[in-house]
This record gives structure tokens, C-alpha cells and sequence, in this order.
């Protein structure tokens, strides 16, 4: 019986754990990549990664964590520091306001410092790559003895129905370090009719709850349950029948500008997106944090008249269907958009397992029962 090399690795910074769903999806007849040990701040979001993983989440400021509370055989170390401060939003803010998250990186290679993986993987906004920050992060890399690469990948390109640029940095040890090509040609890409075309006809729930319970814990509901609509008023109602797919608030000011906000009529250029509607046929465009809300971006359902379900959204991340979610709307919204797409992950996953499998042959190979 063959039994695959187990790659043992830690999650930093995880969220809900699109990254380390995606390297899950990866695994296969030669390699089971299994999560041991993960950090995130957020009490809701490490719920859902603990749900999704089965074991503890340190859920404390990273820089509270000491080489002891690490797993002692780590294959591999992924995960995603905070990119306030890297993105183009980020900007718009004081210089000193994400000072301190920009520094959060450096916690991430002192996990890499201690554990000494096989190989490591950062993803981060594209900015990220050309900050004063990246030039520090490729010396220590390359102290640390990893041969690193590093690119902007666009989700469209691995499978994901979303437009989605990242930026990602994988280091190996021993070997060469790549990162993977397209999949799709920019005429294969995969489309919002792909994601949800089959979800049209499925009701809307309106009652939804899951908050905290005493004692911080969490109900956790998969994705399936999250086809959660809202109560438009009659007003904003009237705003989405007017747009068409492709459209966005634009096309509201011109043909119904008695029912456009002021700040839109005053605003005559910038924000193309917002009050938008999706097309069947095209991927999305990048989905945030707050996909609920028609006016933070083109979050309108291509044909109906109200903006996509957090089910809906979880589908354009590419989540899977049982994949489970702790916490409020709000806050399993916010993991929703805050992923990696674990499509993209994969890609990832299966671009770095050769690398993996051809390092390190004195390596023990662990069993599936004995990780």
C-alpha cells in the first residue's frame, strides 16, 4: 500500500483558512498536506479555521508567540501578514497608521527562523512586492537559506470566477524556487455562471443568527446555509432595476437621476464599480469584505434585483460548499472576503508539491495514521 509523504504545516496569520483549504484540496496519492498548528487574532475567524481543521488556533497577538507553543515537526510554513499597510487604500491613511502591522512579517520569518521548513509561502497584496518592506523580507529569506520567487498572480488565470490580483513569495530550501503559470488561457476563464448559475432558483433565507455563546464559543454553519438575503427599501430597489449586467452607477445617473444619491450626481468621475451588476458570463470582480452592500462595489446579482448572498460570494472565493463559517454576518462576511481563494492556493499547492517531494530524501516519511 502506498502511503503519501504527510507535509506537516502551520497557518500564520490564516483567517478562515482559505490559504490551508486550499493546500488541503492539494493533497493526493503522493502527499497529504495536513494543518498542525495555526494563528489568528479574531476570535470568529480562528473559530472557523478550527472548525474546518480540528485542533486549537492560538488566537493572541502573534508576538505573543513563543517557539514552545510551535508543533515540533513543521514541513512547511504558509500564511498572509496583514496588507493595510501595502495597499493602495492603505495609503490614504496616516503614514503612521499601519506602522506597526507592516512589521507583522517579521514574525512571520521568525516562525520560519525556528521551525527551519522545507519551504514557505507569503501572500499579500501585489503592492507588497515593491515595498521597502520586501527588500528586508528577500535578505532575510535568502539569510535564512531559502531560494525564494516571487510574482502577482491573477486569480482569473488558476480557475478562480474572480478578478483577483495577489502577490506571492514562495521560498525552498533545497532547490529551485518557481511559482505556477495560468491554467486558463484569457479566453478560459471561469465565469459568475459557473460559481452560482445553479443557486438562481434557491430561496433566500432572511433568519439567520450565529453570534458567540458563553464562554466565547461558536456555532459553526456551512457555506450551504449562508444563502442569506436582505430587505431592500423601496428606494434602493428602484436603483437595481434600473441597472443592467455590466453597469454600474453610472448608468443610474443618467437614465434615473431623481432616485441617485447627491454624491454620486457630484461625483461625475472614479468609483465605476459601485452600484454595479455582475455578468453571467465574465468573472467577478474582486470580491471584499463588505460584497452585501450594492454601493461598495458590483455586487448586484446579474439578474435579480438585489446584491449576492454570502453563499454566493463564499462560491467566487471558491470555497467549498461544507466549508464552515463561525460568527455574525458581518463577520463571516468579512472572512469571505478577507481569503485567498482557495482555488488559487491550490494552484500553489500542486505548483510547490514536486519541490516538496523531491527535497529532503532522509526525511521521514509519516503515515497518515501516525501524524
Amino acid at each position: 500500500m502506498h502511503t503519501p509523504r504527510v507535509v506537516n504545516f502551520v497557518d500564520l496569520f490564516s483567517g478562515a483558512g482559505g490559504l490551508s483549504q486550499g493546500f488541503r484540496q492539494a493533497s493526493g496519492l503522493n502527499i497529504e498536506y495536513r494543518s498542525v498548528f495555526a494563528v489568528e487574532l479574531e476570535p470568529a475567524f480562528a473559530a472557523s479555521y478550527a472548525a474546518n481543521f480540528g485542533h486549537d488556533v492560538f488566537a493572541f497577538p502573534i508576538e505573543l508567540l513563543t517557539r514552545a507553543h510551535l508543533p515540533g515537526d513543521v514541513d512547511l510554513v504558509i500564511g498572509g501578514p496583514p496588507c493595510q499597510g501595502f495597499s493602495p487604500l492603505g495609503k490614504m491613511s496616516p503614514r503612521d497608521a499601519h506602522q506597526d502591522m507592516n512589521e507583522l512579517w517579521r514574525y512571520f520569518f521568525k516562525v520560519v527562523e525556528w521551525t527551519r521548513p522545507t519551504a514557505f509561502v507569503v501572500e499579500n497584496v501585489p503592492e507588497f512586492l515593491k515595498s521597502a518592506q520586501f527588500v528586508e523580507v528577500e535578505h532575510m529569506a535568502r539569510s535564512l537559506g531559502y531560494h525564494i520567487a516571487a510574482a502577482p498572480l491573477k486569480a482569473e488565470l488558476f480557475g478562480v470566477p474572480q478578478r483577483r490580483r495577489r502577490g506571492f513569495l514562495v521560498g525552498v530550501r533545497d532547490g529551485l524556487a518557481t511559482l505556477p503559470e495560468p491554467l486558463n488561457g484569457a479566453s478560459n476563464v471561469a465565469t459568475v455562471r459557473d460559481a452560482i448559475g445553479d443557486l438562481a432558483s434557491l430561496p433566500l433565507r432572511y433568519d439567520f443568527r450565529n453570534d458567540s455563546r458563553s464562554g466565547g464559543e461558536y456555532d459553526a454553519h456551512p457555506v450551504s446555509d449562508l444563502h442569506i438575503g436582505r430587505m431592500p427599501t423601496a428606494k434602493s430597489l428602484q436603483r437595481y432595476t434600473v441597472i443592467q449586467p455590466g453597469e454600474n452607477r453610472f448608468a443610474l445617473m443618467k437614465r434615473a437621476p431623481q432616485i441617485t444619491p447627491r454624491c454620486w450626481l457630484e461625483k461625475k468621475t472614479g468609483s465605476s464599480d459601485v452600484m454595479g451588476r455582475l455578468e453571467w458570463d465574465k468573472p467577478a470582480l474582486t470580491i471584499r469584505t463588505e460584497f452585501f452592500k450594492p454601493e461598495k462595489g458590483r455586487y448586484l446579482h446579474p439578474d435579480q434585483h438585489r446584491p449576492i448572498t454570502h453563499f454566493e460570494a463564499a462560491r467566487i472565493q471558491t470555497f467549498p460548499d461544507d466549508y464552515l463559517f463561525c460568527g455574525s454576518k458581518l463577520a463571516i462576511a468579512r472572512q469571505i472576503g478577507n481569503a485567498v481563494p482557495p482555488r488559487l492556493a491550490e494552484a500553489i499547492a500542486r505548483h510547490l508539491t514536486p519541490m516538496l517531494l523531491a527535497v529532503s530524501p532522509n526525511r521521514m516519511v509519516r503515515s497518515r495514521a501516525t501524524g
